[in-house]
């Protein structure tokens, strides 16, 4: 794995992954905990496109590809070690709301890939 590659996958996948984490935290006295998820994902998805479109300078249709799986195993990974079993969320976390976090954070990295490289045909 490049270097610019490992910034992109792992660096970004951490940040944005650590950012959602805190906001979790910050809702969690704000809202309903069936409610956070909903929150962070406007918030989280603004953020990713943000990074995708800014930050994330990769080329080609496979380097996006292997930003989102990197991404979307650091979300499934890190949720799992640090909300279910360090929180103890084992019966409430894995609803509707993280499965569809789950299937974006997968497919962003794909759309912004298929963007980039639309652009770039232009």
């Amino acid at each position: 794995m490049d270097r610019q590659l490992a910034r992109d996958a792992l660096g970004w996948g951490i940040i944005l992954w650590a950012i959602g984490y805190a906001l979790g935290f910050v809702f969690f006295f704000l809202l309903p905990p069936s409610l956070i998820g909903w929150a962070i994902l406007p918030i989280g998805t603004v953020i990713t496109f943000w990074v995708l479109l800014v930050k994330v300078h990769g080329e080609g249709i496979r380097y996006y590809f292997m930003v989102a799986v990197a991404w979307t195993a650091i979300a499934i990974v890190f949720d799992y070690l640090f909300i279910v079993r360090a929180l103890n969320a084992e019966g409430g976390y894995y609803k509707l709301d993280v499965y569809l976090y789950y299937l974006l954070t997968f497919l962003y990295p794909l759309v912004a890939g298929w963007w980039k490289g639309r652009k770039n045909l232009n």
